[in-house]
């Protein structure tokens, strides 16, 4: 008997500060095959990681690598935003030999995921006509916040990443700039992503707590929304959901301000799929539109929620039928 055939796959992984996700699938297509999610904290490091999904997989010959990070991918090496592991890239390459690798920041993996979504990946926010052709803004909230924008060029869309949840958070009420300042005693510079993620509702909780002297009863971000979306909810907890959501849409309408998104805002992240209702009854759109003077541009945008999974998987295979000679 022959040798099993072996095939040929890509490598694609999306790495956030909590999750690590790997898929693997075949050249031209877009099904994902094989897709795992590994909690970070169980690995030292993205090899270590790498090389446990490595080790599940049948006989496989990879000829190409995307690899999705949350940290600063432009560099040689880099430590990931909100996790331990540090990144050398050359022993990364060293781990993959002959694989073409392709790195990016999780964000715009994000990005390009939003090219090949179709309505039923979306839960419309704002129905609005918004212009085609303009830029397109993607947001979310996880572990961190993301932001990244799509732009129309001649020669198709062109993702351009920058680091948008670390800009600064600009309270726009006077409980709002009660929590700045507590966080700003606590952490120096307040960026929108002390509040707008998982730990910045954790930290939101807190700050409402220390001033409005109530116990601290919930310790985690996940419990904090369980207890706010209970039958007979917890009502501090409730609050800091109802305002972490009114908060995003502010941040979300400034980012659309800043590029001019009339292409449209889609919300992505761990966070907001998962409490869709609670949004859309939310003061997310009163945070989004409540610019001033350009209230009336600000509802000319259309706003989605993305609610397709392994968005960052998915943006990582577009990016690899889009660019492979950039790899």
């Amino acid at each position: 008997m022959g040798k099993p055939a072996v095939t040929q796959f890509a490598l694609v992984a999306d790495i956030g500060g909590t999750h690590a996700r790997f898929a693997l699938v075949q050249p031209g297509s877009f099904v994902l095959q094989a897709v795992t999610v590994l909690p970070c904290a169980n690995f030292d490091s993205f090899g270590d990681a790498l090389s446990c999904y490595l080790q599940q997989q049948d006989r496989l010959e990879l000829t190409l690598a995307c690899f999705a990070m949350a940290g600063p991918v432009h560099t040689d090496a880099f430590k990931m935003t909100n996790n331990h592991w540090y990144v050398v890239k050359a022993a990364i390459r060293a781990q993959l030999p002959g694989v073409a690798i392709k790195w990016m920041n999780d964000f715009t993996a994000q990005a390009w995921a939003m090219l090949i979504l179709t309505r039923a990946d979306l839960v419309v926010v704002n129905q609005a006509p918004g212009q085609s052709q303009r830029a397109r803004l993607v947001i979310g909230a996880g572990t961190g916040l993301g932001i990244c924008t799509l732009v129309p060029t001649a020669a198709g869309w062109l993702p351009v990443i920058g680091e948008g949840g670390h800009i600064d958070f600009a309270p726009n009420s006077i409980l709002q700039a009660d929590v700045w300042n507590l966080l700003r005693r606590r952490f120096g510079h307040v960026s929108a992503e002390r509040i707008v993620s998982g730990a910045g509702l954790l930290n939101l909780y807190v700050c409402l707590a220390e001033l409005q002297q109530q116990t601290i009863n919930w310790q985690t971000p996940i419990q904090i929304t369980t207890a706010a979306l209970r039958q007979q909810p917890d009502l501090l907890a409730q609050q800091a959901l109802k305002m972490f959501f009114h908060i995003l849409g502010a941040v979300a309408g400034n980012a659309a301000l800043t590029v001019g998104a009339l292409g449209g805002v889609y919300i992505t992240g761990g966070i907001v799929p998962r409490l869709v209702d609670f949004l859309l009854d939310s003061e997310f759109l009163q945070g989004f539109f409540d610019k001033g003077r350009c209230v009336a541009y600000m509802k000319q945008i259309p706003i989605f929620i993305a609610i397709a999974s392994h968005l960052g998987l998915l943006g990582a295979v577009v990016a690899l039928a889009k660019e492979p000679d950039s790899c």
